[in-house]
């Protein structure tokens, strides 16, 4: 039996607008290289897209979660996001099973995240940062970034272009200040976002 490496990442942990997306890829780190994986922020939304199809086919699992903004606002109000990634993290690994797991810590102890991972799955896990150095890591940003992404143009196309869905994009605050975005879409726990509801 050959040893299963997976690596999980998220996309939208900073926006303001939309859910963030949290993937798991288990695969060969060799054959997800040589599809050019690497950080989803340094891929065109084409390449993402293709690279998508194409880590979907080779690898041996791969599943993700989207975490809806009433829930990312549920922990951010009680200052746990890193525990919202731990929690949504662990349920991924749970669901896609591997010998090892390189995941891209949100802590800033990156040890005390892994071992964290570790005592609630009971597998092992190495977390870093920039962890997208790790193909099946790389793989995870690709995946949470294509879903997040589509689920971000769905609404788009609903509601109209309310820009980038990060709170220093002047466009997006205007969405927000005149009260445009259905509220369901918008993570009211966010600090940058207080005052400008309406």
């Amino acid at each position: 039996m050959s040893f299963l490496e997976g690596g999980v990442d998220e996309a939208g942990r900073g926006p303001v607008v939309g859910p963030m997306v949290i993937a798991v890829v288990v695969g060969d780190g060799g054959v997800l290289a040589r599809l050019g994986v690497r950080d989803s922020k340094r891929l065109s939304p084409e390449r993402r897209e293709r690279l998508y199809q194409l880590i979907l086919e080779a690898a041996d699992c791969v599943n993700y979660v989207v975490v809806e903004p009433a829930v990312v606002d549920t922990y951010v109000w009680r200052g746990l996001l890193n525990a919202l990634e731990l929690d949504y993290t662990a349920k991924l690994i749970e669901l896609c099973p591997a010998d090892v797991y390189y995941v891209d810590s949100p802590d800033v102890d990156p040890r005390r995240y892994g071992s964290a991972l570790e005592f609630i799955t009971g597998r092992r896990v190495v977390a870093m940062h920039k962890g997208e150095s790790v193909p099946q890591v790389a793989a995870a940003s690709i995946v949470a970034k294509v879903v997040r992404d589509r689920l971000v143009a769905l609404l788009k196309k609903e509601v109209g272009d309310f820009g980038s869905g990060y709170p220093s994009d002047p466009r997006t605050r205007e969405w927000l200040k005149w009260g445009r975005l259905p509220p369901e879409c918008v993570r009211w726990s966010w600090r940058t976002l207080r005052g400008e509801s309406p």
